[in-house]
């Protein structure tokens, strides 16, 4: 019985001891041979099937005839039991192989730097002695939440929706967006953290301002984080805003130690219809931030501004300006004194800002300013579409998510053909302005 238990999950065997069985009788029944022998003379069977309690049949004693004859130290259907021996042998052994493979240890199973700085941030936390790139990351989600929570004090009926989304390789971020409001007609406060990998032709083209990029590997880890964000007032006389600072950085892939970064970033304002005591507020106060790490930061930086946000098939910038600067990395200050320098100007965009656009929200207007506000948005997507080195590095990483990054595009905008504005009209001041930058202060 316990032999029937061991084998009853191994079919394969009682089917082989079945086809066997059933031959024998048939060469008994021909042959008419039925030779009674002892119970301690029969060789045990393969398969061990209880005993009838009933007289045996005459197949059972054609069967034990059979039996019989198999004496003298001759073996019981020896070719088969060499059969299922090799089957049986077979399977222990690929029981084995499989199962070691199974416990083989994967290289792969070691945590990546994002996991790694998950952990830490889990534990430890961010504080001074952090990674940057942790540092950076808590700074742009900081000033991310006080952002939103001051543009909501402007229109208290309409809330920012807030979605956050992570990224397969690791990082995520998080889509502040609010559409249709008071003040708004689109406004987005982003935050954005990615590690990923570099291939060899993005390194080889990023050495041309990092020379510390190492050229012979075929791939290098990077992180990147930044908070961007564009404002499209609903009135034609308040200016769309933009904002964006962020930080990279290329890494080493089983220490995760730094050995490649910098910092970059910028604010600018764009009107419909200009101000300047608005050009010349929103400028002052950045200048101010600028001049507390270095005096020569705002006249070098606002020239870089008025170069990257010209318009080249126009002849005309975006707006009136602002600051920007990109790839400012150990040759410019130490790590430090930089990162010191973009959360002073991240504290400085409120101030800068929010005076605006609580003197323009509530002024009046009509048809034809709406319609040169959405002519003005139409350059604005032209550039972002066109031109703009954010959104096209955003749109060629892997995984992107693309809807945080045509956020900065307006809701609505307009293309007419030929469009010229009147003479001597305030549309055709700003096109002057706009095609012959203002030094505001």
């Amino acid at each position: 019985m316990a032999a029937s238990c061991r084998w009853a999950h191994r079919p394969f065997l009682q089917n082989t001891h079945r086809t066997q069985k059933l031959s024998m009788i048939r060469r008994l029944q021909s042959d008419g041979q039925s030779t009674p022998t002892k119970a301690s003379q029969v060789p045990k069977p393969l398969v061990y099937t209880r005993a009838s309690p009933q007289n045996s049949s005459p197949i059972s004693a054609s069967v034990a005839a059979q039996a019989a004859r198999q004496q003298g130290g001759t073996v019981a259907y020896p070719k088969t039991r060499i059969c299922i021996g090799i089957v049986l042998v077979g399977s222990i052994i690929y029981s084995m192989t499989t199962t070691s493979t199974r416990l083989q240890p994967q290289h792969n199973d070691a945590p990546t730097i994002a996991e790694r700085d998950t952990l830490r941030k889990r534990e430890s936390g961010i504080t001074s002695s952090s990674p940057m790139r942790l540092r950076m990351e808590d700074l742009i989600k900081t000033q991310q939440r006080h952002i939103v929570s001051e543009l909501e004090k402007l229109d208290p009926e309409h809330r920012f929706r807030e979605d956050t989304w992570t990224r397969p390789t690791g990082g995520g971020g998080i889509s502040c967006v609010l559409q249709d409001g008071s003040v708004f007609e689109k406004a987005g406060v982003n935050t954005s953290i990615v590690y990923g990998t570099l291939p060899r032709p993005a390194i080889e083209k990023m050495r041309v301002n990092h020379k510390a990029l190492d050229p012979s590997v075929e791939s290098l880890e990077f992180f990147a984080a930044g908070l961007s964000m564009v404002l499209h007032p609903s009135n034609p006389m308040a200016p769309t805003v933009h904002l964006n600072y962020r930080y990279f950085e290329t890494m080493d892939r089983e220490s995760g130690d730094c050995n490649a970064w910098w910092f970059g970033g910028g604010t600018d304002l764009t009107p419909s219809y200009l101000f300047d005591e608005d050009a010349i507020h929103f400028h002052r106060t950045i200048k101010t931030a600028c001049d507390r790490h270095d005096r020569g930061y705002y006249p070098r930086f606002k020239a870089w501004c008025d170069r990257y946000f010209h318009i080249p098939h126009r002849r005309e910038s975006r707006g009136v300006g602002g600051i920007f600067f990109d790839d400012l990395d150990a040759e410019e200050k130490d790590q430090e004194q930089l990162f010191s320098f973009v959360k002073d100007c991240l504290d400085a965009f409120l101030p800068g800002y929010l005076p605006i656009i609580e003197r323009r929200r509530g002024m009046e207007f009509g048809q034809r300013e709406k319609q040169w506000q959405q002519l003005r948005r139409g350059r604005y997507v032209e550039f972002n579409l066109v031109h703009d080195r954010g959104t096209a590095f955003g749109l060629q990483t892997p995984g992107a998510r693309v809807e945080s990054i045509l956020m900065s595009l307006p809701l609505t905008a307009q293309w007419m053909y030929m469009h010229e504005p009147e003479k001597g009209s305030r549309e055709e001041r700003l096109l002057n302005v706009l095609k012959t930058p203002v030094e505001w202060v």
